[in-house]
């Protein structure tokens, strides 16, 4: 299996949803089906109360996710969002946060992880994300 770095796998991510490169999250290591990001503070995504706001947590925690699928897939993974529960358990103040996704059950047509958000200055983690993740049937 070849060896993918940071960058390859940002670049993949960029492409497939470009808000994430306009939000500039960055990969920080995506291997063995989990993935670190980054999303740098950025006044566009906040919410009043000076936090980042619910649907930027929710993209960014997808985003995490996909790059945790990328990383046993040799970069090429077409799976789709299924589910995704979030429990917001702090405020994450205005950034940057970091993601850490773990891929639970990466086999099979059904896929399954978590995502533990933390403020990056701050190991606490500020929301809990579980997820599952389908493959789309051969055509």
């Amino acid at each position: 299996m070849s060896r993918m770095t940071p960058g390859q796998y940002e670049a993949i991510i960029h492409r497939g949803v470009p808000l994430a490169g306009e939000w500039g999250i960055r990969v920080l290591s995506a291997e063995a089906g989990i993935a670190r990001l980054e999303l740098p503070h950025d006044p566009r995504l906040l919410r009043p109360g000076d936090t980042v706001s619910g649907p930027a947590i929710m993209g960014f925690a997808d985003v995490a996710m996909w790059a945790a699928l990328l990383s046993v897939s040799e970069g090429r993974d077409e799976s789709l969002t299924a589910t995704m529960n979030i429990a917001f358990l702090r405020p994450c103040g205005p950034g940057p946060l970091q993601a850490e996704a773990r891929l639970i059950k990466g086999s099979g047509r059904s896929l399954f992880g978590e995502v533990v958000i933390t403020r990056v200055d701050d190991p606490r983690p500020c929301v809990h994300v579980t997820t599952g993740w389908v493959k789309p049937s051969a055509r």
